[in-house]
């Protein structure tokens, strides 16, 4: 029965987070196309923004879209080469956006008090991909998974960000620049430290059997040696 549960939840935890990536990448996507508003001050610097605007709009959105793909074990054992090739246009994808969003914390709403932690962002985006990449390339596969993990938590403050922000609006009623800036601070931390949690709680079986087996290797040893 807890078998069932366990699996029940992950299943769901897993749709929960498809759906939700796949919402705010449909949002991203179509940002861009909706009607000028001169009174909106995102439009407003959007619209000045250059080349990084639709660069870091349009590929985050595509990153974030293919992160749950990326992360199916089920893909990653039935067809590996999908997975490469889904993997290969995250890392495009990351790499564009992370770019252009070092460009654009420079110019963020709410200065630079919200701009220091999208630039903080747009770089350990940038790193910890590049990690994960150096680690599929060097045949390390357990850092490579760590350090995807960590990257699409990274992926994940778009999401955060706007759970945050709509928070911070609605039920705590903050002026807007007030909730922004709190959410810009808390959207990405917070998931680096729930995978950080996830990693070392998933290491503990790993541990716990390793030591189990060396124990027990050593009580072999020492049956013998008697």
């Amino acid at each position: 029965m807890h078998r069932i549960t366990t699996t029940a939840a992950k299943l769901l935890a897993g749709l929960v987070f498809a759906l939700s990536c796949a919402a705010i990448a449909a949002h991203s996507l179509n940002y861009l196309s909706v009607q000028f508003n001169p009174n909106n001050p995102f439009h407003v610097s959007y619209a000045s923004g250059g080349w990084p605007v639709p660069a870091h709009f349009y590929f985050a959105g595509v990153a974030l879209l293919v992160a749950p793909v990326q992360l199916s074990q089920g893909l990653r054992r039935r067809w590996p080469a999908l997975h490469r090739c889904v993997g290969w246009l995250y890392v495009g994808c990351v790499t564009v956006a992370g770019f252009a969003g070092v460009v654009l914390a420079f110019a963020a709403q709410g200065g630079w008090s919200t701009g220091a932690s999208f630039l903080a962002l747009a770089l350990l985006w940038l790193y910890t991909t590049a990690m994960a990449l150096i680690g599929v390339i060097g045949g390390d596969i357990a850092a490579h998974r760590r350090w995807m993990l960590r990257s699409v938590a990274l992926t994940f403050a778009a999401v955060t960000l706007r759970i945050y922000l709509g928070l911070g609006l609605a039920v705590f009623a903050l002026p807007f620049l007030q909730a922004y800036l709190i959410a810009a601070w808390a959207c990405w931390p917070l998931n680096l430290i729930a995978v950080e949690c996830y990693l070392r709680w998933s290491a503990r079986p790993q541990r716990r059997g390793a030591i189990e087996s060396a124990v027990g290797t050593d009580s072999a040893f020492a049956r013998r040696s008697a």
